[in-house]
């Protein structure tokens, strides 16, 4: 099902256009890629596409219903989202759990279905060691792997992701490209992610959205150049 339509969109910073004629789309159960040179707008693209930024014009459909005809759940980590202080007062199981309210009602009681997924977020990010331990007292890359532990427990349909392993090690960032590879192709989750390393995530990934310069233009422009990963990694 398609969960993602970009139609023809371009951007532009005041007078300046970054992104021009761009089309793509995402699906449920598979795994996107979008990468791109240093500048190529790829974290400006995803905002446009979430609505967070206005495009010049274009169109952009985000389907209201998942595959199974329930409203859908879309979660966005932007790229180093995690900068709690010291004083933040949650532990980090309680930072988790409170991803699973809103599915339920922010008045209803966890049972122990919603435990267990916190307990595979936790664990699916190497985090489970550290659920007691206040957010604010983690090093940059522990906060970075709680807030992604935190929308693993939302159960989001549609993952937006902007470098989400700075700060990981080798073995948490295979696995978390292994979960997010499960994700889409065992429960239909759609899952797009901007990465500096192509080249690290290829063996996990179903397509790659390229962003390339568009020489044919007096400006820095980009446009898409997308094909399977396999060719294109």
């Amino acid at each position: 099902m398609r969960y993602i339509t970009v139609e023809n969109l371009s951007f532009q910073y005041d007078n300046e256009p970054v992104l021009e004629g761009i089309n793509y789309h995402v699906d449920s159960g598979e795994f996107v890629t979008l990468t791109g040179e240093n500048g190529a707008a790829k974290s400006t693209l995803i905002k446009a596409t979430l609505g967070i930024l206005k495009p010049k014009i274009g169109s952009v459909t985000i389907s209201e219903v998942n595959k199974d005809g329930k409203k859908l759940r879309l979660a966005y980590l932007p790229q180093q989202i995690a900068s709690f202080n010291a004083g933040f007062p949650s532990t980090v199981h309680e930072f988790v759990k409170s991803g699973r309210y809103p599915r339920n009602g922010w008045f209803r009681r966890l049972d122990k279905h919603d435990e267990e997924h916190v307990k595979i977020s936790l664990e699916s990010v190497g985090m489970w060691d550290y659920r007691h331990r206040r957010i604010g007292s983690l090093s940059g890359g522990q906060k970075q792997r709680a807030v992604i532990a935190r929308m693993f427990a939302s159960d989001p349909d549609i993952f937006v992701l902007d470098e989400p392993t700075t700060g990981m090690d080798s073995g948490t960032t295979k696995t978390f490209y292994e979960l997010m590879h499960h994700s889409a192709h065992r429960h239909g989750k759609a899952v797009l992610m901007i990465t500096h390393d192509p080249e690290e995530v290829k063996e996990f990934v179903d397509r790659n959205i390229h962003l390339v310069r568009n020489n044919s233009l007096p400006w820095r422009c980009f446009n898409v150049h997308e094909s399977d990963e396999k060719e294109s990694l």
